[in-house]
């Protein structure tokens, strides 16, 4: 967070007419941490709080912070991915192999290890990812059929980068992803990675301004759209509505949450196009992101009451729209103080996805709240706490 941050708080309280007292009502954000960000004695704090300052003061997020991105993978975590990043900047030409990969040989493979990234099976992922990274690599100095298989084994790579928190190694095989895509819809899918990317470390204005020229750019004629365009589509739409909605924007976030909404009832099911699970894109997933922004606008009870009409598990334990869903479930239950609710969410979580839930940073910020506002710890919580490395 920005130094600068009090200064422009002070700056616009004072423009309003009001009090720190009355902003801290106004916002819900306690009036000592008005004060600290003031004075300059705190220079961090999260985005939701950022957000809800800014609402308070009827101004958008980007105002007050111009950036605020979560923290990135800690030493140990990007260690363990060292021999990823090394496939990732290894230059195309590496020399003569011992045995030159063939076209069959990559995209079977590819086709292997996409259940790898779909199922969050990072320690897997971790062994096999260097070598097709350089294979496919090497693949493509010799054969154009190449390109595609590349371009798709980059976006996941930065997708699983964007997932594990290692933001600079996403954002370099994103870059090199939308380089090597060669048709217009599986760019607007890879700018839809990028936006994420781009959401996840706080660059709110960039991802709205990627999200807006992207979905112009696909937007489909809905009478003979196909569900590649209207995922394509939908998805872009709903990176925008979540740029908006954190930038203090609800009237933008709610006509992108309308549109993606259109392009669902379009498709009618939730749909996979050409089995590509990134792009898993419907109903539900709308109303997922629903539900996301009532969370991030500070509406808990909204959040419970549109889970409740949310066929979860009609979704696969992995989906990380289901498990991030989930995560906005136990923040409301844990803000209207059903702990006990919010840790069986958690055990749901866990159940399906043990290695995606060390890596959210959010998991480790509602649990902090279970932990501090708890008299006493079960091992449920004490387990769950070591899972997500936070100090009990």
């Amino acid at each position: 967070m920005s130094a600068h941050l009090g200064e422009r708080l002070r700056e616009i309280r004072t423009r309003r007419g009001l009090t720190q007292r009355q902003l801290a009502d106004l916002s819900g954000v306690s009036l000592s941490l008005v004060r600290k960000l003031e004075q300059g004695e705190r220079t961090d704090t999260r985005l939701e709080t950022a957000r809800a300052l800014a609402h308070a003061l009827k101004v958008p997020t980007t105002r007050l912070v111009a950036a605020h991105a979560e923290e990135p993978a800690d030493e140990a975590t990007v260690r363990s991915w060292a021999p990823v990043h090394a496939a990732l900047a290894a230059p195309s030409d590496t020399g003569p192999l011992d045995e030159a990969p063939t076209y069959e040989g990559v995209r079977d493979a590819l086709r292997s290890a996409v259940p790898l990234f779909a199922h969050d099976r990072f320690t897997e992922l971790g062994t096999v990812l260097p070598a097709l990274l350089r294979d496919t690599e090497a693949l493509t100095t010799t054969d154009p059929r190449g390109r595609p298989l590349r371009a798709r084994l980059l976006e996941l790579t930065g997708w699983l980068m964007t997932q594990t928190r290692q933001f600079d190694a996403a954002e370099l095989a994103l870059d090199r992803a939308q380089d090597d895509a060669t048709d217009r819809v599986q760019r607007a899918a890879t700018a839809s990675v990028q936006c994420w990317l781009l959401l996840r470390r706080g660059r709110l204005a960039r991802a709205r301004e990627l999200a807006v020229r992207w979905s112009d750019e696909v937007e489909p004629r809905m009478s003979r759209a196909t569900p590649a365009e209207l995922s394509a589509w939908g998805w872009l739409l709903l990176r925008l509505s979540a740029a908006a909605i954190r930038d203090n924007r609800p009237g933008e976030a709610d006509d992108a949450l309308r549109l993606a909404h259109s392009a669902a009832v379009a498709l009618g099911r939730e749909h996979t196009p050409e089995g590509d699970f990134l792009r898993t894109f419907g109903p539900v997933t709308v109303a997922l992101k629903r539900a996301e922004n009532a969370m991030v606008s500070g509406r808990p009870d909204t959040v419970l009451t549109l889970a409740s009409r949310i066929p979860v598990d009609t979704l696969k334990p992995t989906s990380n729209n289901r498990n991030r869903h989930l995560l906005d479930v136990a923040s409301a239950q844990t803000q209207l103080r059903q702990y006990a609710e919010a840790v069986d969410t958690f055990q749901k979580i866990r159940a399906g996805s043990p290695q995606w839930l060390p890596n959210q940073r959010y998991a480790r910020d509602i649990l902090d709240r279970v932990v501090t506002r708890r008299r006493t710890l079960t091992p449920e919580i004490r387990e769950l706490a070591d899972l997500v490395n936070l100090p009990v």
